[in-house]
């Protein structure tokens, strides 16, 4: 099986998304690079479950033209916009993570809403985070994958979509996967402590940015998160391999 790691690695995603309420129906999209100019690419088939994804299920496109591409035929055509584009003009976006998940979208459905600097987990991604704050519908049209890739510009890999949902992109699996984690652990967070009416303690900037340093210095913190994941998908559902 080709890309067998990389194959791997995005199935247990898929699998702890779903296990985390991360996922939405047959909705919502993982890829992962595996060309060395991103041009080619894993994403989740059209139709395919996050909890029953599987390493081999996982369909390998290019970003050319879908029309030309019968296997990316078989993945969602908002899909394809989004990471095509992104894959093709991010060089960074090795991994792109899409979810709707609840407290996140939340937060990104509020009139001009910035994340706060409330908590540790927040101020990871102090200074990170993109806005798109125009919804403009389903992404259908080439120039809506375009416009959505400018986005992340200025080192930003977090883009909230405003009355949508995030992207999270990252250099690898194991990292897009843990700051998706600890994104929604910091909105949720967020969403209990707004609830409560009362004035927020907030972090100054100059002490969220040293925290945020400190965060994406931490050695292997993230490739350990995915091998814990992955050692319990071993023991309690090691189909995801197949």
């Amino acid at each position: 099986m080709a890309h067998k790691r990389t194959r791997r690695e995005l199935a247990a995603a898929f699998r702890w998304a779903a296990r985390l309420d991360y996922h939405e129906g047959i909705a919502n999209h993982f890829s992962a690079a595996v060309s060395d100019d991103g041009q080619e690419f894993l994403i989740n088939t059209r139709g395919m479950h996050f909890s029953r994804a599987q390493a081999s299920r996982l369909a390998l496109v290019t970003t050319a033209d879908r029309t030309s591409d019968p296997v990316a035929q078989n993945v969602d055509a908002t899909a394809w916009i989004l990471h095509s584009f992104i894959h093709r003009n991010v060089p960074r976006a090795r991994c792109i993570l899409h979810t709707h998940m609840p407290y996140t979208t939340a937060l990104a459905s509020l009139k001009d809403f910035e994340f706060l600097m409330l908590d540790q987990n927040a101020c990871r991604f102090y200074d990170r985070i993109a806005y798109d704050r125009h919804y403009a519908g389903m992404a259908l049209e080439p120039t809506e994958g375009e416009r959505v890739a400018s986005l992340l510009k200025d080192g930003k890999d977090i883009l909230f979509l405003a009355n949508h949902g995030v992207l999270v992109v990252a250099d690898t699996i194991a990292q897009a996967f843990d700051e998706l984690y600890y994104l929604e652990k910091a909105a949720q967070l967020q969403v209990i402590a707004l609830s409560t009416g009362r004035e927020l303690q907030l972090v100054e900037d100059e002490t969220a940015a040293l925290a945020c340093k400190q965060w994406r210095e931490y050695p292997e913190a993230a490739e350990l998160h995915l091998a814990a994941l992955m050692d319990i998908l071993d023991i309690e559902s090691a189909d995801y391999i197949k």
